[in-house]
């Protein structure tokens, strides 16, 4: 046996190198195999959609076992250019922010969806017992290229928001929608008009005849003249919509109006709350469903008062084992569904991400039965739970519709994970334009001598990492890049209160503000 030969660590740095490059040379050409058989496919004219480049969020590696896809329900969205990102950059750097009248915060729908344009959710197309699942996959993969062309060709790039190009996405929604009897719409009350979509609100009362309530979730982050003013926005916009108000961690009168213009502090410690809503649902529930189905196991689980007490804890993903349907044998099904069939009723919880449907469900359970995740897109494919033996809970992937929401405003309001957001600096100046931010964090130029000074977008972000310590591993220089990101997780969280207001309200604040 020859004698072994010392191994630098200089061979070694060539030795993983080399097996990078054939790693990457491997995956270049399996993707240029799977774009030469999709060009065998059906011929449809892809020259728009083909222009524009896809990012997959958080993928994971392809398994081993082809059986067992872990990146098949990942985020899709729109991926911007390297050149793009640098022109922010530059502009982060060199432009002053200066704060808008309030009145910016006003927006209303019109400003966001198109209803009746190409801009409408994709609706599953139609089919038949006669046609096999190939053939389902097929028709449903054209349509929806046709109609991310359709998109495209209307619609420029830069102008569009970020929103979900992942089909498979899309088609837990269309089995959500097909096995519901209820849907509830769950919206962040600090950001009504983004995750509210009329074209899904007149697509299921109008082409399915089925029941929506909208849930105004999370109402502990905004003060309670905002929350009165959202419901009444809403109920005269949509007056046959039933809305709820709810949270799962509710806060006093007092912390609720003094949200705005200061950091709030993260309460880290174990606690048990009691989630204000769920005796709102249930009523809500009980007037649509009448005698079609027996409520009274869900109505003594609310009465008992252990209903909807609930631990609440960091965003762990642990869960407890509860009786759910299998995902997979669910997904794959192409049946119509009897309504009510055996006296269960199926409540379908739809959402964009990051709005708290997985809380919600926590909350209605009384305990921890779906992980809970800041990072968009946690929740990858619908899972069904037994809420009481007469209902059950159908938890749908959050998806983000197309619309013309600015993407800064996206990533503030969760849409994006922030760990990938490759130029924050621009959405703190976007945040900045809306809040005072400067004078919120208490922070101030290196060379102040007490004079008011401009601020730009990257010297907010870097008075803010000399504030809190947040240096780079070698140079010890201000780490401007974490100081933007932490500013956009506390934004996310609620301690930096951000909240959209609907058309007229700061006109009208103090009538709201009495009448709550």
């Amino acid at each position: 046996m020859p004698r072994r030969k010392p191994f630098s660590g200089k061979l070694k740095k060539k030795q993983l190198q080399e097996k990078r490059l054939r790693l990457k040379a491997r995956k270049e050409s399996g993707s240029a195999s799977s774009d030469q058989s999709a060009e065998d496919g059906p011929s449809i004219d892809k020259s728009e959609v083909e222009k524009v480049k896809v990012e997959k969020l958080n993928e994971q590696p392809q398994a081993v076992d082809k059986k067992s896809d872990h990146n098949r329900y990942k985020l899709h969205f729109l991926k911007e250019s390297s050149d793009e990102i640098q022109r922010r950059k530059r502009e982060a750097m060199s432009t002053y922010v200066n704060l808008l009248p309030e009145e910016s915060l006003e927006i209303a729908f019109d400003e966001v969806f198109q209803p009746g344009t190409v801009l409408d959710i994709p609706k599953r197309p139609p089919w038949n017992y006669t046609l096999s699942k190939e053939e389902l996959e097929h028709n449903e993969e054209e349509y929806f290229q046709q109609y991310l062309e359709n998109i495209f060709e209307q619609h420029e790039v830069e102008k569009l928001s970020y929103f979900e190009l992942n089909l498979e996405t899309w088609r837990q929604l269309w089995r959500v929608l097909e096995m519901s009897e209820i849907l509830l719409l769950i919206v962040d009350i600090r950001f009504p008009v983004l995750h509210f979509s009329p074209a899904l609100y007149e697509h299921v009362t109008r082409q399915l005849g089925k029941h929506v309530i909208v849930v105004l979730n999370k109402i502990d982050l905004a003060p309670p003249s905002l929350v009165v003013a959202w419901k009444e926005y809403l109920q005269k916009k949509f007056p046959e919509l039933n809305i709820v108000l709810f949270t799962s961690k509710p806060k006093d009168a007092m912390e609720r109006s003094s949200l705005s213009g200061k950091v709030l502090q993260r309460k880290r410690q174990k606690r048990v709350d009691t989630a204000v809503g769920p005796q709102q649902l249930l009523d809500v529930c009980e007037s649509i469903v009448k005698d079609k189905v027996d409520l009274s196991s869900w109505r003594r689980k609310v009465d008992s008062g252990h209903f909807d007490r609930h631990e609440v804890d960091s965003d762990s993903d642990q869960e407890d084992t509860v009786a759910s349907a299998s995902q997979e044998s669910l997904d794959l099904s192409y049946q119509e569904h009897e309504r009510y069939k055996d006296g269960v009723l199926t409540i379908g919880c739809l959402g964009f991400p990051n709005v708290g449907k997985s809380s919600l469900m926590n909350a209605l359970v009384g305990r921890k039965v779906v992980s809970v995740s800041r990072t968009p897109g946690h929740t990858k494919h619908f899972q069904t739970i037994y809420l009481t033996d007469t209902v059950r809970l159908c938890d749908c992937p959050g998806l983000v519709f197309p619309s013309l929401v600015p993407k800064p405003l996206q990533i503030l309001s969760g849409i994006y994970p922030i760990a990938q957001v490759r130029e924050p600096y621009s959405v703190v100046g976007y945040m900045a334009e809306r809040i005072p931010l400067t004078h919120i964090l208490k922070i101030q130029h290196s060379d102040d001598e007490g004079n008011t000074q401009r601020w730009t977008a990257w010297e907010i972000c870097d008075a803010w990492a000399a504030k809190r310590g947040f240096l780079t591993a070698k140079a010890a220089r201000n780490d401007v890049y974490r100081a933007a990101n932490n500013l956009l997780r506390l934004a996310l969280e609620g301690r930096l209160s951000l909240c959209l207001r609907p058309p007229g309200y700061t006109a009208h604040r103090d009538h709201l503000g009495k009448s709550s």
